[in-house]
């Protein structure tokens, strides 16, 4: 049998070694000076080995006791490498007792399966409209009241979309603890029929000229909003792109904003495509600026701290502002109801719409479409990105004259140098 001081003064040498103590536990030397605790054993007839752990840190007499365990363990007809692995298991479950951190684990494994912006909008809707109120509570002590509460707080805002869709994400925590041993139940399924229904006309817009008009104007002169919001949003307004993608614009997809042909080139993985075609560079998608979208830009990126981002968020630059920014300003803006950031896109498809028929333009309703990355089936993807560029281009500066009559430039709603 081994002895503490024989396990302390045992030297390394040139090929492993092993000192044995007794029933398959031994003290096992690498060529390199480690030293650990390993056992032999027979399990179903074949011959296995079981590590227990560091030597000094487990010591010769603990080394003893885990080795009696393991045999005990085989005495009852259980694998004792099998039985470690649960432990282990059952330990690193135990280790996530918050809603937080098990939502966390969830997120981190869920983003595998993910494209990268959607797996950001999950945690980032976590982070604003969960963790607050339930994240610090541990989570088989979370009520389906307590849930109720926090989506409450989502419909109080008039978000009624953003409600069901983090109920969903609460529920989707709640399934895979679940299915982890961390919890027993899911309180966010059992209160699916108390969230108000979404609200049939979800995305409302302002469709007639007048009062098209009036919304940047509304806009840009309420409260002192972040900067990023103001230039976020007049691109939006300009470009009748959809807002998730003016959130995440970055400098290096905007070309020639000095010279006669400006656009922006969207890559496909940011458009709203299947995730085949997200894959597939042919379906990024060209935008062309009018000079007054060109300005917006080079105001964003003048003002803008992150080496990326057009648009960061106030306190990371390395994220964007998030998706409710823009929703947010908007209902501060007397909007509510009336006018959201997506909106933008039926007053520019309705407006141009109607001034292309009076103006006897038929061929304009197709390529309206195009402006707006509706993609035609059954043609290359290729067409779709370059087609009637010259008109497209025609009909951005007509949007752009129509909407900025009378408005100060991009560079007034970005901060002041020295600000």
């Amino acid at each position: 049998m081994l002895t503490d001081t024989a396990c302390r003064k045992a030297l390394p040498a040139e090929k492993e070694r092993k000192l044995f103590d007794e029933r398959g536990l031994y003290l096992r030397i690498t060529p390199a000076g480690s030293k650990s605790w390993c056992m032999k054993y027979r399990f179903g007839a074949k011959e296995k080995k079981l590590t227990l752990g560091s030597y000094p840190e487990i010591t010769l007499a603990r080394a003893r006791e885990l080795r009696d365990q393991a045999r005990r363990e085989i005495a009852m007809d259980k694998d004792p490498s099998i039985e470690r692995k649960k432990r282990k298991a059952v330990a690193a479950v135990e280790a996530l007792d918050t809603f937080e951190k098990v939502a966390n684990a969830w997120h981190e494994q869920r983003a595998k399966t993910l494209n990268q912006r959607y797996a950001s909008q999950i945690i980032d809707r976590l982070r604003e409209n969960v963790f607050r109120l339930i994240g610090s509570i541990p989570i088989r002590q979370i009520t389906a009241p307590m849930v109720l509460k926090v989506i409450r707080g989502v419909e109080a805002r008039g978000a009624h979309e953003m409600a069901h869709r983090v109920r969903l994400h609460i529920s989707d925590v709640f399934v895979w603890a679940i299915s982890s041993g961390i919890a027993e139940t899911d309180p966010a399924a059992l209160i699916r029929k108390a969230v108000q229904p979404t609200d049939p006309k979800l995305r409302p817009a302002l469709l007639k000229p007048a009062e098209v008009r009036t919304i940047l104007p509304a806009t840009e002169s309420t409260g002192e909003p972040y900067w990023a919001t103001l230039l976020s949003s007049r691109l939006l307004a300009l470009t009748a792109a959809r807002p998730g993608v003016v959130r995440l614009a970055e400098r290096a997809e905007f070309e020639d904003l000095d010279g006669d042909a400006p656009i922006w080139r969207i890559p496909a993985v940011k458009m709203k495509l299947t995730r085949k075609k997200k894959r597939d560079s042919t379906y990024e998608f060209l935008v062309p600026l009018s000079p007054e979208a060109v300005e917006a830009a080079k105001a964003a990126m003048q003002a803008s701290p992150s080496p990326t981002l057009l648009f960061p968020g106030v306190g990371d630059r390395r994220k964007p502002i998030s998706d409710s920014t823009l929703s947010k300003h908007y209902r501060e803006a007397n909007l509510r109801g009336r006018h959201v950031p997506h909106g933008w896109r039926a007053s520019f498809s309705t407006i141009m719409n109607e001034r292309a028929a009076i103006a006897g333009r038929t061929g304009d309703r197709e390529i309206i479409d195009l402006m707006l990355a509706h993609m035609q089936e059954g043609v290359e993807p290729i067409y779709n990105r370059a087609a009637y560029m010259p008109r497209r281009r025609e009909i951005a500066q007509e949007w752009a004259a129509f909407l900025m009559e009378g408005l100060p430039p991009a560079s007034s709603l970005a901060p002041k140098i020295g600000d």
